[in-house]
Order: structure tokens, then sequence, then C-alpha cells
């Protein structure tokens, strides 16, 4: 079969490459709150290496960094602020609660 009958031929499009999520100048480093603060989600989760588009040394660096941001109380283990706000609402109370029987 000739390569230009192919029925599955990719089509030539131009794509824009995006840039790098850390720059050379930038250093990887549990001070660095505004680096660190870009590879969190919103709950306090770090993200992973295919959503960060970072280097498999640039993940590990970033992970070490968090964590000792973490240890140094400059960053919270847990975003728990949503989370604060629904148990509030879903407080139990022990009012309804039967006496257990022996």
């Amino acid at each position: 079969m000739d390569k230009s009958k192919r029925p599955f031929l990719k089509s030539k499009r131009s794509f824009r490459r995006r840039l790098p999520p850390i720059q050379s100048g930038d250093r990887i480093d549990y001070r660095n709150m505004s680096l660190i603060s870009r590879f969190i989600s919103e709950q306090g989760k770090i993200l992973s290496r295919r959503v960060n588009r970072l280097t498999l040394k640039q993940q590990r660096l970033i992970t070490i960094a968090i964590k000792q941001a973490r240890i140094l109380s400059s960053l919270p283990f847990l975003n728990n602020e949503k989370q604060f706000e629904r148990t509030e609402s879903t407080a139990r109370t022990t009012r309804g609660l039967r006496p257990r029987k022996k």
C-alpha cells in the first residue's frame, strides 16, 4: 500500500511548545513559597509529575522541598478550610443517642 493512501495518516499540525514550569534560574528550595505553591492542589496535595510537566529530578526536588516546608510549618499538611465548614454543620449531638445495654 502506498504511503499516500494510508487511511490513518496523521495530519501535520503545528503546535506551540509550552514553557517549562521551572526556569533555569529558579531555585527549588523549601523557602521559595511562590514556586512551591504552584505544585500543590487546593486540598494541599502534591500534584503529579504529569500535571506539573516536570522532569523526574525536578519532581523529586519539589516533593522534598514541600515536605521540608510542611515539617517547618511554612506550609500546612492539609487545607481543611472546606472540610472544617462541613463538619461544623453536621456536628453530632449526644441527646439522640441511647445508652448501651450491658
